[in-house]
């Protein structure tokens, strides 16, 4: 499969029919997704019918857009109008969504293609994609293993070899992580550079959509068609910021610092080598790497529960909306004229165990003194983290690290111990909390241990609003390294 910068070109050219492209994109999803089940709702004729438009423009030699006739799928959390729209969530189902998400609208008005919605843990709380009351998506890399979450559809999709690129939405990690875990670029950009209009709420001041790619250009490519000011979110930039696709992609003269909390004790050792090779790589590319002795962050330890009292005490409050009465079907199990009965009966029966979890954490520490305790005091800490961050960029350009602390781990494992499974985040809720743009480039493969031969991700960080630098330094390191690797199921990249 090519990359999505060259499908376009090829389809603007003329040389590829946009209607071609998306037929084998199709089948692709038909064969492969019967391993992974990264996809929720195929929509299939939908795409047909976006193909058919780019095709007519081309016709009337009109410019078709920067993503002409590229198949792309999004998340469920995110609204296409008129298609279903569960977020992972049987609370949800049924539900179609009544206009697009900004991002949508982006995306179509460059000559995407949308083929289908992924996958996800429900309303996108997990990291590993077993909280989906659809079932859980499968590692291309082995199909007995997690994709990571809560993207792991998005990230299967692209992994798998479907479609090039696909959106998915971070509250703590949930695009780079499935995208280390994956072998895939993975970007979360500045909070406030892209519209989470049409997206279904987690946490309202830690959501971001971003793009999962094959390559890392694909993922400047879209994140620059995605990024922009939106009228209808007050949380979004104004003004004109830098294009990630023509930023210059060097390292030359980078200044990269590696923190070493960021190589905790819990991160395994082969993950490990697989980083310490990659920064010998930026070191070839020019980059001035320098590893940043311990207690630069010192509040990074607090980073998970900070992160979690903040998400869940705000998807406490945006989940209350989901009672079913306005979205979705009513729970069936009491046959009551009670509305507070009936109530309580569909969101215990509707939504999953993880979420009723999360629901009851926020509750608690919004609650009548408590709040002080908990959620005050989380932010408080959240504002250090963020200043120590920015310390830190008065010395350096990027930060380096891992992306996750283990690669891909066995479906089941870990899905039983709440606590194992939130570590998933460590490394990539720090970024998460200070607003700040962060990937996930693939950077090859763990050669020993429990996870040998599967991918590792190097994760970069930036300052708030350097998303066209970050996209670039991963532009040039994987241009260094070369073309990832790809997984089995992936097929023919050529």
């Amino acid at each position: 499969m090519l990359s999505a910068t060259s499908i376009a070109a090829r389809v603007r050219s003329g040389e590829f029919d946009p209607q071609d492209v998306t037929e084998e994109a199709i089948a692709r999803l038909q064969e492969r997704d019967l391993e992974v089940h990264a996809y929720l709702d195929p929509d299939i004729e939908r795409a047909r019918q976006l193909a058919d438009r780019v095709a007519e423009t081309l016709r009337r030699g009109d410019d078709p857009g920067r993503l002409a006739g590229v198949p792309i799928s999004l998340k469920d959390n995110m609204a296409v109008h008129g298609a279903t729209l569960t977020a992972g969530s049987k609370i949800l189902e049924g539900y179609r969504a009544p206009y697009d998400s900004f991002v949508a609208q982006r995306l179509i008005a460059e000559g995407a293609v949308l083929l289908g919605r992924t996958n996800l843990d429900e309303f996108a709380m997990g990291a590993s994609t077993e909280n989906s009351a659809y079932g859980p998506t499968r590692n291309p890399w082995d199909t007995d293993r997690v994709p990571g979450g809560s993207s792991g559809g998005s990230a299967a999709a692209v992994a798998a070899g479907i479609v090039p690129v696909a959106l998915g939405s971070e509250t703590g990690g949930s695009i780079r992580q499935p995208a280390a875990l994956c072998g895939i670029t993975g970007f979360k950009p500045t909070f406030g550079s892209v519209s989470r209009r049409g997206l279904v709420a987690f946490g309202s001041s830690l959501d971001v959509i971003g793009p999962l790619a094959a390559h890392a250009q694909d993922a400047a490519l879209v994140y620059d068609v995605i990024a922009g000011h939106d009228p209808a979110d007050a949380t979004t930039w104004t003004g004109t910021r830098p294009s990630a696709t023509t930023e210059k992609a060097d390292l030359e003269g980078l200044r990269i610092g590696i923190p070493e909390e960021f190589l905790d004790e819990a991160v395994d050792s082969r993950v490990l080598e697989s980083v310490s090779t990659a920064i010998k790589t930026l070191e070839e590319g020019g980059a001035i790497t320098k590893v940043i002795p311990k207690g630069a962050l010192p509040s990074m330890h607090h980073s998970i529960p900070v992160y979690y009292l903040v998400a869940c005490s705000e998807a406490s409050s945006n989940l209350a909306r989901f009672d079913g009465m306005h979205f979705g079907p009513t729970s069936e199990s009491k046959d009551t004229l009670d509305l507070l009965a009936r109530y309580c009966a569909t969101r215990a029966d509707l939504f999953g165990p993880e979420v009723r979890r999360r629901i009851a954490l926020g509750t608690f520490a919004l609650s009548a003194g408590y709040a002080d305790a908990w959620y005050k005091k989380s932010l408080s800490v959240r504002r250090l983290i963020l200043n120590e961050f920015t310390a830190l960029f008065g010395d350096y350009d990027l930060l380096a690290g891992p992306t996750s602390p283990f690669g891909a781990f066995k479906i089941g494992e870990r899905s039983q111990d709440a606590y194992s499974m939130y570590l998933c985040d460590l490394l990539t809720a720090p970024a998460c909390l200070a607003g700040l743009p962060s990937v996930s480039v693939p950077c090859g493969l763990a050669r020993k241990g429990t996870y040998k031969g599967l991918p590792v991700g190097l994760s970069l960080t930036g300052p708030a609003g350097q998303d066209h630098r970050v996209l670039a330094a991963a532009r040039a390191f994987e241009a260094i390294r070369g073309t990832p690797e790809r997984s089995p199921i992936h097929g023919d990249d050529a």
